[in-house]
């Protein structure tokens, strides 16, 4: 039987989904999009609990950083990450380019992750490397 971590323990690191390519440039190296979906979201609302901010405010009067905070983030833009995944997958997509993350507070206890991309169908590009030129 496993014990569940302490709340002070870091998290566990984020893996992306190993099924669909997620990047935050315009294309995949490699690979040539072969049809644009459109555009695919995942959106994620957590409130803090009072514990965590109470705590956060007395840490807050020493200065620094607010570990508790830190880590609630991480863990809601993973979770924002696995939605995206999840949604875009449903679209039929196996890629995700120009994926960002747009954060914000909702009634002073709420964040909002989103994290955005379009949608898109990828296949490995098989021909031959081009030499590049400066001219």
């Amino acid at each position: 039987m496993s014990m569940p971590p302490l709340p002070n323990a870091p998290p566990e690191p984020f893996a992306p989904p190993a099924d669909i390519i997620i990047v935050t440039t315009p294309f995949v190296s490699g690979y040539h999009v072969t049809r644009v979906i459109g555009t695919t979201f995942g959106l994620i609302v957590r409130s803090r609990g009072l514990g965590q901010n109470i705590w956060a405010a007395v840490r807050s009067l020493g200065g620094g950083e607010i570990k508790v905070y830190t880590h609630l983030l991480e863990q809601v833009r993973h979770q924002s990450m696995e939605r995206l995944a999840a949604h875009a997958k449903s679209l039929g997509a196996n890629a995700i380019v120009g994926v960002g993350f747009d954060t914000s507070e909702m009634g002073g206890v709420m964040t909002e992750v989103l994290a955005y991309g379009t949608a898109v169908v990828v296949e490995r590009d098989t021909s031959p490397a081009q030499p590049v030129s400066l001219h």
